[in-house]
C-alpha cells in the first residue's frame, strides 16, 4: 500500500515562493494561454468587475504582460524610442526602463511581451534588438540584433515574437537563409546553434512552444513557410507542415499536447490537428485533419480538456470545437458585445475575451449551451486596436492600454479555491503532460497524484508546471 502524507511546509519552502499563480512570459507559464487559478468570479456585474488601478506610462504597444514577484513588465514606444518597462504589481509605478532600440513599424508600437527567467528578463524590439537585463535593477547584461548580426528578415509587420527560454538556452527566430531559427545562451548571449529552415522564409509572428511528440523534445513555431518542428538538442530541422505557408501574416502560436500539435492561421486559411511519430532518428508529422473553420488571425487559441477555443480568423467570433476531431460545437453567431479580432486568455472555466473595439468579455468555457457571455465592460484603454492579450495573476486581470496598465479585481471572496481533493489538470513546463488528476500528498519527494483508475502517479515537484508548482504552495498560505 502505497503511504499518503501531507504536504510538508519544509518541502516547499526552499522555492521561492510567488505571489499567487505568476504569469512570468507569454501567454503564461506553459505559454498555452491557460491559467490554473481558481476562486474567481463566475460573472461580472453591469459595468465589470472593480478597478483597482490604472498606471504605468508605458507608451504605445501591443505587447502583453508578464506578472512575476510582485512587478510587471511590458514594452512600449515613447519619444522615437521603444523600451522595456518593469513597474510596481501594486499601482503600475516605474521601477526602471531600458531603451531596446528605436521606434515605429508597420504598426507603431511594441509587439513582444518580455519573458523573465529568474533574475533575468529577455525582450525583443521590432526592428529585431533582443536584449537581456537584470529584472531587478535593468542594468543590460548583453544584446544582439537579429537582422543586423544574423541576416535576419522579419516580414513587413516586423519582429513581434516573444523569445523562448528553456533550461539555458533563449530560442528565437531571425528569419531568412542564415539563421531561421535560433537559439543563444541565455547568460552571455553566444550562439548555441543556428538553423536555415528550408522553405521557412521570413520570421513572420508567432512564438516558439516546447514538444516532445513521437519521443523527441522539440521547438515548434509557426513561420511564414508553415508550421515547423526542430530539435531542442541542436537544432535539426525535424518536420516541416506547409499548408499554412504562403500567407499574408502567420501568427497564432501552436498548442503542443502529448503526440499532436494544434497548429492555426488567419487570412483564410485554416487549423490542423498533426500527429508527431519518431521514425530514423528524426520526426514525421502526419496531419489528422485540417478545417477552415478553424482558422485564427492573430487572437489565438487555447485548449481546455478536450476542447479548442479561438476566433473565427478575426471577426469577433469566438468558437469551440473538439482537439481530435476538429469538429466545431459552437460559434457565436450574435449575442453579447463586442466586435472585432478577439483575443483569449482561460481560467477558472471562463474565457477572458478582449474585443478589438475595447469590449473585455467573460464567457462560459463550455461545449455545451453555445456560446455565453456572462460580462462585460468598455475597456479605458485609449487604443484605436484593442489588441493585447489579457492576463490573469493572484486574482488579478491585467489590460494594457496606451500608455497605461490596468488591473481589475476578478477574485471571488464568496468562492473558497478549489479544494486539495479536487480534480483538476496537472501540467509540465513542456506542455507535454497533461494529466486530470486529484493531488493527494507528497511521499519521498514526489506529489502523489490520483488519476481515479485506482492509481497514484508519482511526479517530481519541479516537473510540474510553475503554475502548478505556485498553485502547492498556495495550499499552504
Amino acid at each position: 500500500m502505497t503511504k499518503i502524507i501531507s504536504l510538508p511546509v519544509w518541502f516547499l519552502l526552499p522555492l521561492a515562493v510567488a505571489q499567487g499563480t505568476d504569469w512570468p512570459q507569454w501567454r503564461g507559464p506553459d505559454r498555452s494561454g491557460v491559467s490554473s487559478e481558481t476562486g474567481l468570479l463566475q460573472s461580472w456585474p453591469s459595468g465589470g468587475p472593480k478597478l483597482l488601478w490604472e498606471g504605468g506610462a508605458v507608451g504605445e504597444g501591443f505587447s502583453s504582460l508578464a506578472v512575476t514577484g510582485g512587478m510587471i513588465f511590458t514594452m512600449g514606444d515613447k519619444s522615437g524610442k521603444s523600451y522595456l518597462y518593469c513597474l510596481d504589481g501594486k499601482g503600475g509605478a516605474t521601477r526602471w526602463s531600458v531603451v531596446v532600440g528605436k521606434s515605429g513599424g508597420n504598426y507603431s508600437g511594441t509587439r513582444c511581451t518580455p519573458t523573465v527567467d529568474g533574475k533575468s528578463v529577455y525582450a525583443l524590439g521590432q526592428f529585431g534588438d533582443l536584449v537581456c537585463v537584470d529584472a531587478t535593477t535593468g542594468r543590460e547584461r548583453w544584446r544582439k540584433n537579429l537582422a543586423g548580426d544574423f541576416g535576419g528578415k522579419s516580414g513587413g509587420w516586423n519582429y513581434s515574437e516573444s523569445v523562448l527560454v528553456d533550461g539555458e538556452t533563449l530560442v528565437c527566430s531571425p528569419g531568412g537563409d542564415r539563421a531561421t531559427a535560433l537559439a543563444l545562451n541565455k547568460r552571455t548571449g553566444s550562439t548555441v546553434w543556428k538553423t536555415v529552415l528550408p522553405g521557412g522564409g521570413e520570421s513572420h509572428y508567432s512564438s516558439w512552444v516546447v514538444s516532445n511528440g513521437g519521443g523527441v523534445k522539440q521547438y515548434v513555431r509557426l513561420f511564414a513557410g508553415g508550421t515547423y518542428g526542430v530539435a531542442a538538442s541542436n537544432g535539426k530541422f525535424l518536420w516541416r507542415y506547409d499548408k499554412l505557408g504562403s500567407n499574408t501574416a502567420n501568427i497564432p502560436t501552436p498548442i503542443p499536447f502529448g503526440d499532436f500539435v494544434f497548429t492555426a492561421a488567419g487570412y483564410g486559411k485554416g487549423g490542423a490537428l498533426l500527429k508527431l511519430s519518431g521514425k530514423a532518428g528524426g520526426v514525421v508529422a502526419e496531419e489528422v485533419y485540417f478545417s477552415r473553420e478553424l482558422k485564427n488571425k492573430h487572437g489565438g487559441i487555447v485548449k481546455v480538456g478536450d476542447y479548442l477555443y479561438g476566433d473565427f480568423d478575426d471577426r469577433g467570433m469566438p468558437w469551440c470545437a473538439e482537439a481530435a476531431t476538429g469538429r466545431v460545437i459552437w460559434r457565436r453567431d450574435g449575442g453579447g458585445q463586442g466586435n472585432g479580432s478577439a483575443c483569449l486568455t482561460y481560467a477558472d472555466g471562463r474565457l477572458y475575451v478582449r474585443y478589438q473595439d475595447g469590449i473585455m468579455g467573460l464567457v462560459d468555457a463550455s461545449p455545451e449551451g453555445g456560446f455565453r457571455q456572462v460580462g462585460s465592460f468598455k475597456i479605458p484603454d485609449g487604443m484605436k486596436q484593442s489588441w493585447a492579450h489579457p492576463v490573469i495573476s493572484d486574482g488579478r486581470l491585467y489590460l494594457r492600454g496606451k500608455d497605461k496598465i490596468l488591473c481589475y479585481e476578478v477574485r471571488d471572496p464568496g468562492r473558497a479555491k478549489a479544494p486539495v481533493s479536487a480534480t483538476r489538470l496537472w501540467t509540465d513546463d513542456t506542455g507535454n503532460f497533461r494529466v486530470e488528476a486529484m493531488f493527494k500528498g507528497v511521499k519521498q519527494g514526489k506529489i502523489l497524484l490520483d488519476k481515479g483508475d485506482g492509481a497514484i502517479m508519482e511526479v517530481p515537484f519541479d516537473r510540474l508546471s510553475e503554475g502548478d508548482r505556485n498553485y502547492l504552495r498556495s495550499l499552504l498560505r
